[in-house]
């Protein structure tokens, strides 16, 4: 599991508090799970709940929670992207000890996928894939239907009004 560590670093590297006490950030994965289809090969994916701790923690939640939805809209985007699956993803406790610390537990489900390929002398290779990255639409532009040399159908498309996730296409050809 790649994305743990990943976080760690990203909350230690962007919080002074943590850059100053970076014991007092703990993770943990909770009700972890792995799934493999009975597709060719043995690629699979980890799904789990990670729990982030912060303990005595003399900062700004704000600035935790700023750091920490700029990290998920990179690693875990459709906790954001999708309104059903965000609204209650990410959860937190905290314990006030006294007007100017807090002990703060934040919880999330976090996937990672692990692309397990033989190679040509007969090895497993194990790659963890990066998530889909949000994109930005593209600019308006005529779009034409055709089929047999008819025009089916034509129209001009909306302009941009935010985000999309970028879907690879997914064939025997796409390169790495």
């Amino acid at each position: 599991m790649k994305k743990p560590e990943a976080l760690r670093a990203h909350l230690l590297a962007a919080i002074p508090e943590l850059k100053r006490n970076p014991d007092r950030l703990l993770t943990f994965v909770e009700q972890g799970s792995m799934r493999s289809t009975a597709a060719p090969g043995l690629s699979f994916e980890y799904a789990y709940q990670l729990s982030i701790i912060l303990t005595d923690f003399a900062g700004s939640p704000d600035g935790v929670a700023v750091a920490l939805f700029a990290w998920v809209l990179r690693h875990q985007p459709e906790l954001m992207t999708n309104l059903e699956k965000g609204k209650d993803a990410i959860k937190f406790e905290a314990d006030i000890l006294d007007n100017n610390k807090v002990d703060l537990q934040i919880t999330l489900p976090l996937t990672e996928r692990v692309i397990v390929k033989k190679q040509s002398d007969d090895h497993l290779e194990v790659s963890h894939l990066a998530e889909p990255q949000l994109t930005d639409h593209q600019a308006a532009t005529a779009m034409q239907v055709y089929a047999d040399g008819w025009l089916l159908a034509e129209w001009t498309s909306a302009e941009p009004t935010g985000v999309d996730i970028e879907t690879p296409h997914p064939g025997p050809s796409r390169a790495r």
